[in-house]
């Protein structure tokens, strides 16, 4: 697992990433986190499960490898914004959202922000989230 370097913005995790793009999966500049597109990519196989229910796990498993890399914590994020694909499965979706959601964020008052927008994802992708934490003691 890749972890935060002081005085290097990007931050990038094995197995993870935007293709042959030059784009990391985020960036850190002093106590401020914040994500690229976060997607539902299987981190062990880097494929793109074609389930979407998969897809969901696998984006709030890759949220907390972010953070790590950031040096952050859950407790730290202060916004959440879900991209979802709109589709017939879009209530599941969001149920298995709610799930994650909740597993991440038990305390139903200390949770952060959290929007979600309907977007034309590509290559299969069901949704991406994208987070914005501030690091505690940076």
């Amino acid at each position: 697992m890749t972890h935060f370097v002081p005085g290097k913005r990007s931050l990038h995790v094995p197995g993870l990433g935007h293709g042959n793009t030059p784009i990391p999966m985020g960036a850190r500049v002093g106590n401020l986190l914040c994500s690229s597109g976060i997607n539902g990519l299987d981190a062990s196989t880097g494929k793109l499960p074609e389930d979407p229910l998969a897809q969901v796990k696998h984006a709030f498993a890759n949220l907390q490898s972010l953070l790590t890399a950031g040096g952050a914590t859950l407790d730290e994020v202060v916004k959440l914004t879900v991209y979802l694909k709109d589709g017939p499965g879009q209530k599941a979706m969001r149920e298995a959202i709610n799930v994650e959601w909740i597993a991440c964020f038990p305390d139903a008052e200390d949770r952060p922000a959290r929007h979600i927008l309907i977007y034309d994802l590509q290559n299969g992708m069901a949704l991406q989230l994208e987070v914005t934490a501030l690091v505690k003691g940076a």
